[in-house]
């Protein structure tokens, strides 16, 4: 389960996203509505929201009178979410080495970041290491059938990857059984009036960063025609279909 993940450039990719984030996060609030469906009645006063992005969720979670930490690996997506007053209190980090101590919080609360960790088991230990005995986890992430239709269209135009590949669910699952945490899924589509527009929601929410390196190559309208003639679509536009995974502890 261990990828080779260049954080840094993964932080510069959300950083330059980070002002227009919240307006192509359509996906971040199924995912993250979803994933509070799942959330305990009782779940303690201290919560760390682990790679908070813009700090929408950890501003909810400070309404309904949490003290929040917003933890991010962008800098950027940390000033942004300082701007919303979304916390109590602002770290960068990152999810695989948590700079903070054993026992510190009763919920950690991760809504699509541990997709960008190194290796998810190690990301899931240092949740377990942070939480207090007794104390919640709530997590989602993305498994291997995302974004097929990205996988699709380009391969009709070279060879190159375009859109990263995720775990799959079963290695997503196997994780999770350690702990115990339930793990559940879903898959969402959402529909874009043309390729274009689903390229640039990638990069509008900063998931355009490719573990394997990009060629380079522009965009031109050539191309672009090309792609949008092979992009999976259906009476509702351009697809984008997403394999969400959730992982939850209530012990």
């Amino acid at each position: 389960m261990t990828l080779q993940v260049d954080k840094q450039a993964v932080a510069r990719a959300f950083g330059r996203a980070a002002s227009h984030y919240d307006a192509h996060a359509a996906l971040q609030r199924l995912s993250g509505d979803a994933l509070l469906a799942h959330a305990p009645v009782d779940s303690g006063l201290h919560l760390l929201d682990a790679g908070c992005g813009t700090g929408w969720y950890s501003r909810l979670w400070r309404a309904r009178g949490k003290q929040v930490t917003a933890l991010d690996l962008s800098p950027q997506m940390l000033q942004q979410a300082r701007r919303n007053d979304a916390a109590q209190h602002y770290l960068a980090g990152d999810i695989d080495a948590l700079p903070l101590a054993d026992n510190s919080f009763d919920l950690v609360w991760s809504n699509l970041a541990v997709q960008w960790s190194d290796d998810l088991p190690q990301a899931l230990a240092q949740f377990r290491r942070v939480l207090r005995p007794g104390g919640t986890l709530l997590f989602s992430t993305l498994g291997d059938d995302s974004l097929q239709e990205v996988h699709e269209a380009w391969s009709h135009l070279d060879a190159l990857p375009h859109a990263n590949r995720f775990l799959s669910e079963a290695q997503i699952a196997a994780a999770c059984h350690a702990w115990p945490l339930r793990c559940t899924s879903e898959r969402v589509t959402i529909h874009f009036p043309d390729a274009l527009s689903a390229m640039r929601s990638l990069k509008g929410i900063g998931a355009t960063h490719l573990h394997q390196g990009r060629d380079g190559q522009v965009l031109t309208r050539q191309r672009l025609s090309r792609l949008e003639a092979h992009w999976p679509c259906d009476r509702h536009g351009y697809r984008l279909s997403y394999h969400l995974i959730y992982g939850v502890s209530a012990s």
